[in-house]
């Protein structure tokens, strides 16, 4: 098992999870974050830290394709293990449905 970083995320980037981690196994898109999921330990310290709830056990049904995701683009995007400021509109991305599909960036972050 491992822990998987969903669409809530997206546009919200919130990173309070960055700071709990022990493994130092997120990884910063242009809109966000990833869990390397060969490095993850799967302790579950970041799930209950996420304020968008965008951090989820892969044992959830139908997170095939975020597992997917997260594995693609922790090997592509930098390392994060500071925790920065979340977006100024995060708040009003918060719970805002399919955000894959409109606001999804393949570009990475800025990392450490």
């Amino acid at each position: 098992m491992t822990y998987v970083v969903t669409d809530a995320c997206i546009r919200c980037k919130y990173m309070d999870c960055v700071e709990v981690c022990p493994v130092d196994c997120f990884y910063e898109g242009d809109n966000m974050l990833v869990i390397n999921p060969s490095e993850c330990i799967d302790c579950g310290v970041c799930e209950p830290e996420c304020p968008a709830e965008a951090i989820l056990p892969d044992t959830e049904s139908g997170l095939e394709q975020w597992l997917e995701l997260n594995t693609k683009y922790s090997a592509e995007w930098p390392n994060i293990t500071t925790k920065k400021d979340a977006p100024a509109d995060a708040d009003a991305w918060k719970g805002v449905e399919n955000k894959f599909e409109t606001q999804f960036s393949p570009e990475p972050g800025e990392g450490d």
